[in-house]
């Protein structure tokens, strides 16, 4: 299960390097050429505000001469947002499949990994046989003693799992299905896998994470392959938007291959898409003992962030108009190489606006990844949330958005820390986090706060509560357009109150000194 899974961490990736240059995005939006415009921009050939019902605005834009070659077809807020994109998929060209079709799929999905885990990494637990599905078939509920919490490594069970989930989810998902339908439809896949792919004992904690953060990765990687996707392009640029999709979901594309769309062409849009907002970065670490500076080792880094949607759009979000991912990976460190990948997305969401100040309060869910030498820490959360922007000036603006959730299950380091076996050194565990994100964002410079705080009391493992810190801010400066230079200090604090060992507190602290590009203007 381990090593099969470890080739899905390089799509993984893959994945999260390649959309910088297949995807486009802005900084701060702007409606695509020749797109739809809002109704209330709409102006006459004298640049007069146009008056009148949308449908009468619309008529006489399109009446005008120097309009001709940009006329607009309709303005209709519940199918296209602010910026001319779709608001939701095109249901007449992607219809819904009978319930079976991904059900179908996700057997598929299963069967393949198992041939591969069997016949070519030669793996024991997937010599599967009607012996060993009648053993699994009766081991009950998950919650009850036929299953188990299994001693596999941190990043298969808190990374490559949720991945796996993501395909499942999206064998739905390219089926026609919206975000809730498809959810069951993770859990199904991964119960399956538990029952039928593997020989062993099932592992609670192996449904869990495949299930949960398999939605969140899932739609994510969906949301992300249709901003690349556009069924209206053929020759070498459609050829090169399908394998951009193919890495970034590939279960979506093999379902597109067989539903035939992959050299389906049509006159429209017909995939939802938002803007999308890319930071890069590259540049150096340096980790701390404690406070002492430069006491341990330097590595370089790459940095991707990721946000989709724009959510001061006066419109009611649905699940994942809007989310944010940031991954971090570490140079020269071995396998613990993918250092962080942290997001969360919004479940429902309202804009609100009093006065200048402009709000959107809501439910996210969260998923928090850590995994390096020093700590491990792995988090599913569901919780509110404000977010909100505040103009200072005409290129200036403040950002501030706090996060609350529950946490109904993660993983912690144990009071020792990571260890470089392939077996389990973290507790189980669950609790509460809280997040927030302040920014003052000028023309030529930001400064940023990111803090994040977690209590955790351990289900499996050493006994005991854990309160983990961690600090990041952030200062960059402008060099030249999208390019600036950007300094960030990382503090990582933890306090264990553990029943059998006593008390432990820990302080780890870095510095990263980087180039970052904002790609907001990269277009394919």
């Amino acid at each position: 299960m381990i090593a099969s899974q470890n080739a899905l961490a390089g799509i993984i990736v893959f994945a999260l390097l390649t959309i910088p240059s297949l995807c486009h995005g802005q900084t701060e939006p702007a409606a695509k050429e020749n797109r739809a415009k809002s109704v209330d921009s709409l102006t006459d050939s004298h640049g007069d505000t146009l008056k009148g019902t949308a449908d009468e605005k619309i008529v006489k834009f399109n009446s005008a001469p120097v309009n001709k070659e940009n006329q607009i077809k309709s303005i209709d807020s519940t199918k296209f947002n602010m910026f001319g994109y779709l608001s939701n998929d095109d249901t007449a060209y992607n219809k819904k499949s009978p319930l079976w079709i991904p059900v179908v799929g996700i057997i598929g999905t299963n069967v393949a990994t198992n041939l591969v885990d069997r016949y070519i990494l030669n793996l024991d637990f997937s010599r599967v046989s009607f012996t060993s599905w009648g053993r699994t078939l009766q081991a009950g509920w998950p919650w009850g003693s036929g299953w188990k919490w299994d001693q596999d490594r941190f990043g298969n069970n808190f990374l490559l799992h949720p991945y796996s989930g993501s395909l499942f989810f999206n064998s739905a998902r390219a089926s026609g299905y919206d975000f809730w339908e498809s959810a069951p439809y993770t859990l199904l896949g991964s119960y399956m896998w538990k029952i039928f792919g593997e020989n062993g004992t099932p592992e609670r904690e192996d449904l869990i994470n495949t299930t949960f953060t398999g939605v969140f990765l899932g739609e994510v990687l969906y949301r992300l392959s249709s901003n690349l996707l556009d069924d209206r392009t053929t020759g070498t640029e459609r050829f090169f938007r399908e394998l951009g999709g193919a890495a970034i979901d590939p279960e979506r594309f093999f379902y597109r291959l067989f539903q035939g769309k992959l050299n389906r062409v049509t006159t429209k849009e017909v995939y939802q898409e938002e803007p999308l907002n890319i930071e890069l970065s590259a540049g150096m670490r340096v980790e701390n003992h404690e406070n002492n500076f430069g006491t341990g080792p330097l590595n370089a880094l790459v940095n991707v962030q990721l946000d989709y949607g724009y959510p001061w759009e006066k419109r009611e979000l649905k699940p994942y108009d809007f989310f944010t991912l940031h991954t971090g990976i570490n140079l020269g460190v071995g396998r613990k190489f993918l250092e962080n990948l942290i997001g969360y997305g919004i479940l429902y969401g309202k804009h609100v606006q009093p006065g200048d100040l402009e709000m959107v309060w809501g439910l996210f869910q969260h998923y928090d990844y850590f995994d390096n030498k020093s700590f491990e820490l792995g988090t599913i959360a569901l919780g509110g949330g404000i977010m909100s922007k505040y103009p200072v000036s005409k290129d200036a603006y403040i950002l501030a958005n706090f996060h609350l959730g529950v946490v109904p299950f993660g993983g912690n380091s144990t009071q020792l820390g990571p260890d470089t076996s392939q077996f389990r050194d973290y507790n189980f565990c669950g609790g509460m986090e809280t997040k927030l994100e302040a920014g003052l964002n000028l023309d030529w410079a930001s400064v940023q706060l990111n803090g994040y705080y977690y209590w955790l009391n351990t289900y499996v493992g050493t006994p005991g509560n854990n309160f983990v810190g961690i600090i990041r801010p952030r200062i960059t400066i402008k060099l030249i357009k999208n390019l600036n230079l950007g300094f960030e200090e990382l503090a990582y604090i933890t306090d264990r109150y553990t029943s059998d060992f006593g008390n432990f507190h820990a302080v780890r602290t870095e510095q990263r000194l980087y180039l970052m590009l904002n790609g907001g203007n990269l277009k394919l």
